[in-house]
């Protein structure tokens, strides 16, 4: 049996979707071998094994965090400081990486933090329009475009990580709405514990941003019972 390092590793390269909707382009950042190897790393140091893990997900990855490293929710910046992933990449950070490594230390650091979860996404790949980041939820004819692909990366990664009948969705009203009509159909999970969404937390909510991560570890917790 694989490791769950080797099998995300091809899962990213393998990663396709079909025709995107006039005007929207792909955000594939694992298609370039500088990127490859940061992934590889990061799975390597962090998922060498057969653990089980609790899932989290996020939207669609965008174009400063998951987008430029292939890590979701970590940019230039958190992979070196907090991972110790040497890179290439522009030294940069990002308001959603920064507030999640503050939950992940929180926890207890990144050994401890991803032994126990895997940071997803409900798309694993990002969508820009007009040089800017695009939900996968804001234009229609995308959503209803990327659903197959959509279902066949969850079912994939619930076979990899083999998590609890539960799981987080992180990331605002649409994103939750979304993936509980999915889920409703397909039943991936029996619970779905929705939280806000580190950008909004960081640009509206930033005087409470402690109360936030209580409520992330609280999830954390509530994901592992």
């Amino acid at each position: 049996m694989q490791l769950i390092s080797a099998e995300m590793v091809q899962f990213y390269r393998s990663l396709r979707v079909g025709d995107l909707p006039n005007g929207i382009e792909l955000l594939y950042p694992q298609a370039e071998e500088q990127v490859m190897y940061a992934v590889t790393a990061f799975f390597d140091k962090y998922y060498s094994d057969r653990h089980p893990r609790q899932l989290l997900f996020g939207i669609n990855p965008g174009r400063f965090g998951a987008g430029t490293t292939g890590i979701n929710f970590t940019a230039p910046k958190q992979l070196t400081e907090f991972l110790g992933i040497e890179h290439g990449f522009r030294k940069q950070s990002e308001l959603s990486a920064e507030f999640i490594y503050e939950v992940i230390n929180s926890y207890g650091g990144p050994q401890k933090f991803y032994g126990d979860f895997f940071l997803s996404s409900i798309s694993p790949l990002g969508f820009v329009k007009d040089g800017k980041n695009l939900n996968y939820y804001d234009d229609k004819k995308l959503m209803e475009a990327l659903e197959p692909f959509i279902i066949k990366s969850i079912t994939q990664q619930l076979r990899i990580f083999r998590p609890l009948q539960k799981c987080v969705c992180i990331g605002g009203e649409k994103n939750f709405k979304y993936f509980v009509s999915l889920n409703n159909k397909l039943q991936f999970f029996k619970e779905i514990i929705p939280l806000p969404h580190p950008r909004f937390i960081m640009q509206y909510r930033r005087k409470q941003k402690e109360k936030y991560v209580l409520q992330y570890l609280s999830a954390l917790e509530l994901l592992r019972n």
